[in-house]
């Protein structure tokens, strides 16, 4: 029997008693959940607060470590490359050998790491902590999405956990500048970082009393593809690095450009090797179906759109047009109104127009609101807080749909590294969308853009500069969206979950490996 089939024996309007979960169950209700539930919240809090708290310590670290300015990029970018570019690998792993199994590992590393900040002494030492803390949120968070999807059986109490979980997230998110500022005036910049230490306990507790050991069927025993893994995490690695050696070197730089060519090359190698590999760490066949890929590029217009416009608006209020860092994180503020109080609503927008118009609809109204940026961000700051409000209103529904379409669309033995895969789009898309605006504003932009009292002509070269910006970023984002439209139009909206892939018996003759949905489609 599938676990969408099997129904909670326990009353549902009642909280369910603290104890490990039989596999056989599946919740009926949120509340019945709440302890796995409070594990995953307490684990996606942890990804969202981590970087905004720790940004806010970064000059006083700098200033008790010694360290220099490249050192100090490396605290945050050392957490970042590792985080996104191992998620895929242990997506598959997950797949493999156990979700829960994989996300307590990384849980226990997580605490172990953020316990050793106690013991920094070295920038050098604060970035191996941050790298291991980056392998520990490549283990947990792409699962805490799986872990929920397969938590329930139905797509409305998938829809209401994701989002229920992102909300915590979200909150996190706003609240981390402060908390942090608060924070360092009674305490050394360390607590900021031992705050995760008792995240990671609460978390272990929810995961390992609230969620279920994995179920043999719908894991699989697929020798893990080392080259492959090697591959994709290198492409990934430098996927991400290129981006950053852009906006650092600029466009006549020989770095970016050397960089780029070598994720070219590595991409390239690893889609031949995953085209012929007996056992591939990630199956291109599934990759291509509809929803999956649909939801993918969704997921990517999201996050092009979102870091590009966040990072535009941060200069232009800040170097054009002169606001204090304080008055620019207000600015921010209609963004943060949106994302925190849309919650609610989420839910009941799926409910009325399904999961796949809710895609469409919430990609276009970040393209759109990337658009009215494009357009009219020299006429005032209210366009641009409508801008910040519109993107923001998109993203909160495409952060539960478009990772909903990609897991639904695939084979429940694959749930993991299909979490990872959106998560993973959402990485690399927002690198570029960064990459983008600022090799543009370099190339159109003489002399230090970090200095003050700009000549009349700079200020005309940075607004055609953030103009052009916004619109590649607009034109980019809609054919994103337009594509991912056009390679979803004709499925249903809660589509059969795919036929499992064979878990072949040991003594077994090997399975084929042919792909075969309950549509009839092989390949798809």
């Amino acid at each position: 029997m599938n676990i969408e089939q099997r129904s909670s024996s326990s009353p549902p309007d009642l909280p369910r008693p603290l104890g490990p979960r039989e596999p056989s169950r599946s919740p009926a209700t949120l509340r019945e959940a709440w302890v796995a539930l409070a594990g995953l919240s307490a684990i996606f809090l942890f990804e969202m607060l981590d970087n905004s708290i720790l940004n806010v310590a970064l000059p006083t670290i700098g200033h008790d470590l010694h360290a220099s300015t490249v050192s100090l990029q490396w605290v945050t970018g050392a957490y970042a490359v590792v985080f996104g570019g191992l998620m895929l690998v242990f997506g598959a792993i997950a797949d493999r050998f156990g979700r829960r199994r994989i996300m307590l590992i990384g849980l226990v590393l997580l605490g172990l790491a953020s316990l050793a900040t106690a013991f920094v002494t070295t920038a050098e030492q604060l970035i191996v902590v941050r790298a291991l803390m980056g392998l520990a949120a490549a283990m947990t968070t792409p699962l805490s999405m799986a872990l929920a999807f397969r938590l329930f059986g139905s797509e409305s109490l998938r829809v209401r956990a994701i989002t229920l979980i992102s909300t915590v997230g979200l909150v996190g998110l706003a609240i981390g500048p402060t908390v942090g500022g608060l924070v360092l005036a009674v305490a050394p910049w360390q607590v900021l970082l031992l705050i995760n230490v008792p995240i990671a306990a609460f978390a272990i507790i929810g995961i390992r009393f609230g969620v279920a050991t994995d179920d043999p069927a719908e894991l699989h025993r697929d020798p893990v593809d080392v080259l492959g893994a090697v591959l994709g995490t290198a492409t990934i690695v430098l996927a991400l690095v290129t981006p950053t050696l852009f906006v650092d070197d600029g466009p006549t730089s020989w770095a970016p450009w050397a960089a780029t060519a070598a994720a070219a090359a590595s991409a390239i190698a690893f889609v031949l090797r995953e085209r012929f590999a007996e056992h591939p760490l990630l199956d291109l066949a599934l990759v291509a179906r509809p929803l999956v890929s649909s939801g993918l590029a969704i997921k990517a217009a999201a996050g092009l759109a979102t870091a590009g416009l966040g990072y535009l608006v941060t200069l232009q209020l800040q170097l054009d047009w002169g606001w204090p860092p304080a008055l620019a994180a207000l600015g921010m503020l209609p963004q943060v109104v949106v994302l925190l109080g849309a919650g609610p609503l989420v839910n009941p927008f799926v409910q009325r127009v399904g999961l796949k118009k809710a895609a469409w609809m919430s990609g276009a109204t970040v393209v759109v609101g990337l658009g009215v940026y494009a357009v009219l961000n020299s006429y005032g700051y209210v366009y641009i807080a409508i801008a910040l409000a519109l993107v923001a209103a998109g993203l909160r529904v495409v952060g539960v749909v478009a990772a909903m379409n990609v897991i639904t669309g695939l084979p429940k033995n694959r749930t993991s590294i299909g979490a990872a895969l959106t998560d993973t789009a959402t990485e690399v898309s927002s690198g570029v969308g960064i990459a983008v605006a600022g090799t543009i504003i370099a190339a159109l932009f003489t002399g230090n853009i970090a200095t003050s009292n700009w000549s009349s002509e700079q200020t005309v070269q940075f607004q055609s500069a953030v103009t052009l910006s916004a619109l590649v970023l607009t034109v980019v984002s809609a054919a994103l969206v337009g594509w991912a439209i056009a390679r979803s139009r004709g499925t249903a909206d809660e589509l059969p979950v795919a036929a499992e892939l064979p878990v072949e018996d040991e003594d077994a003759e090997p399975a084929s490996t042919a792909r075969v949905d309950e549509r009839g489609v092989h390949g798809e």
